[in-house]
């Protein structure tokens, strides 16, 4: 049962990342389902498990898809450049979300 559960979950999120806040605490904990879920909605990382939200994969594949994901990232990613670069890269507006050291980065900006 365990092994479906994840496989339509997965499917879930793939179709709708945001579908991902319904999943059991143990799916959230998943990074094959968020790494699904954050592919499809870059958001769905705010329902992640907190382990995942400290995951620079995971992290950098919500920014990539959508940079507002930045918000919902571990402290310590929104001071990680490359993330940073690529959630400004993918919506500007996510500057905000960074470490005030990266908003004076005139590369950043």
């Amino acid at each position: 049962m365990a092994g479906l559960e994840k496989q339509l979950t997965t499917e879930r999120v793939a179709q709708d990342g945001r579908t991902l806040q319904f999943a059991t605490a143990k799916l959230k904990g998943d990074r094959e389902i968020v790494l699904a879920a954050v592919g499809q909605d870059g958001r769905a990382l705010k329902f992640a498990a907190a382990p995942l939200k400290a995951d620079r994969g995971v992290v950098l594949a919500a920014v990539a898809q959508d940079g507002w994901a930045l918000q919902f990232a571990a402290a310590k990613l929104k001071g990680d450049r490359e993330i940073v670069l690529v959630a400004v890269a993918q919506d500007g507006r996510a500057l905000q979300f960074a470490v005030a050291k990266l908003k004076g980065d005139r590369e950043v900006v």
